[in-house]
């Protein structure tokens, strides 16, 4: 197996001390992150308003306990596949787009990035959106000036700005707003409670569910949130320090994402349930009475969109723009800021949209789930855990192109997904990977990917 030294490799820039925000998708040779920084990372990048919506779209159709069961069944599925997939970058400090050269080629590796970056800008304007809509209604209680444009605008460009500074900024951001940020969501939770306990007693408590299929598509839901991450997790774990193993790992990811989507899950299911309201904005404003803690809740859920956004929301497509045409960290994070305007995400937060937010959700974990399924398979099963990063780095070498194998795997991956599209993440996982197996066996072009 080749290694690259601190002189680099073919095409690969040299491993010099960055400065902040410089991020590179050379191999990461100094980890900047300690267990308890990685947890607080993640908790603090998990407090995703999508959460919320996906709750309230489960009124009528699970119980309170059917939730909780099937947020934590989520939530344990995708603390096992961060860990399994973020192998290959916490052993050889890779970003996910140079890991997926292995098995899609460089070219093709441009597909799983696409797939990836879509999500994620379309999020970032939702996100971007509802957190500004907070500011907003601060802005109108305190000093009476309502103007959503302005506060959008402006708040989006805060984000832009936060977002150039790299990991290192965004792990002191992570780090001081998650201890902000579950304190904030322990004392919505039990608001809520104490404002509507004996609706949520009548609507969601003493009323049967369901075990069936939408159980377990709850349980898709909640984790297709996260389905995104799944892929591009090693842009992470390369800044995991060395020492953690895979135990380890999941026990971060579980107690980090858990208690994030159970408060946030549990809280749009039981507001909407008593309410029947679906706004995020609108429901905490009504679930809390006294001014000042109003003004608090509300910059809270400003502030968990910046964490949430930078950390999930901006990396991955910003890496992508950087594979692709060569950008530097800070022009890439600036573009996919700018993208998040043309989402036009003022018509997502609409009540109508909720049911529509869960279709984006079990569409795009279609198409998340095969890719997912492909890169564990290659790295696990075909390359038995070891990678020579000399061809990865080698834009003219055996991984140069596509490899047709991963595409049609994929493809299979996707259509059958399509098909169970109530659980489409789980039901793509097997046909991709063991289509991926066989193609690159038999197929004759796969030969040199194989190596």
């Amino acid at each position: 197996m080749s290694t690259i030294n601190e002189t680099g490799a073919p095409g690969v820039e040299p491993l010099n001390e960055k400065a902040i925000g410089e991020e590179s998708l050379a191999p990461q040779t100094t980890r900047i992150m300690d267990p308890w920084s990685y947890l607080f990372a993640w908790l603090g990048g998990c407090v995703s308003i999508g959460t919320f919506t996906v709750g309230s779209g489960l009124v009528g159709t699970l119980n309170l306990f059917q939730t909780v069961l099937a947020i934590a069944i989520g939530c344990l599925v995708i603390g096992l596949a961060l860990m399994i997939n973020g192998q290959a970058g916490h052993k050889y400090g890779i970003p996910f787009m140079v890991q997926a050269r292995s098995a899609f080629g460089f070219t093709g590796s441009r597909i799983p990035a696409l797939v990836r970056s879509v999500p994620a800008i379309v999020w970032f304007g939702f996100q971007s959106w509802i957190g500004a809509g907070a500011l907003n209604l601060v802005s109108a209680t305190l000093f009476g000036y309502d103007n959503m444009v302005v506060f959008f605008v402006g708040f989006q460009f805060l984000q832009i700005g936060l977002s150039v500074l790299g990991f290192h900024g965004i792990k002191w951001l992570e780090n001081i707003g998650s201890i902000f940020i579950i304190g904030a969501l322990v004392y919505m939770f039990f608001s809520v409670i104490g404002k509507y306990g004996d609706e949520i007693s009548t609507n969601l408590v003493n009323v049967e569910g369901t075990w069936g299929a939408p159980f377990w598509g709850a349980t898709m839901l909640f984790l297709g949130i996260y389905s995104t991450m799944m892929l591009n997790v090693s842009d992470y774990s390369r800044e995991l320090r060395k020492s953690v193993g895979p135990l380890g790992q999941v026990a971060i990811y579980a107690n980090s994402i858990l208690p994030a989507t159970l408060f946030m899950g549990l809280i749009g299911l039981m507001v909407s349930g008593a309410t029947g309201e679906v706004d995020p904005i609108k429901v905490f404003a009504s679930a809390v009475d006294n001014k000042l803690l109003l003004v608090v809740t509300l910059l809270f859920i400003a502030f968990a969109q910046v964490t949430t956004n930078i950390l999930n929301n901006v990396v991955p497509p910003a890496y992508a723009l950087m594979d692709v045409f060569k950008l530097k960290f800070r022009t890439s994070a600036v573009l996919v800021g700018l993208l998040a305007f043309a989402t036009f995400p003022w018509e997502l937060v609409k009540d109508e949209s909720a049911a529509g937010l869960n279709l984006f959700i079990q569409t795009y974990s279609a198409f998340l789930g095969p890719i997912f399924a492909i890169l564990v398979v290659d790295y696990f099963v075909l390359r038995r855990q070891t990678l020579d990063l000399d061809k990865l780095y080698d834009e003219n070498g055996p991984y140069q192109g596509v490899n047709w194998a991963a595409v049609i795997a994929m493809a299979i991956g996707v259509v059958v997904a399509l098909i169970f599209s109530g659980m489409s993440w789980y039901a793509s996982l097997v046909p991709a990977g063991l289509s991926y197996w066989f193609l690159m066996r038999t197929l004759p072009s796969a030969g040199r990917f194989a190596s």
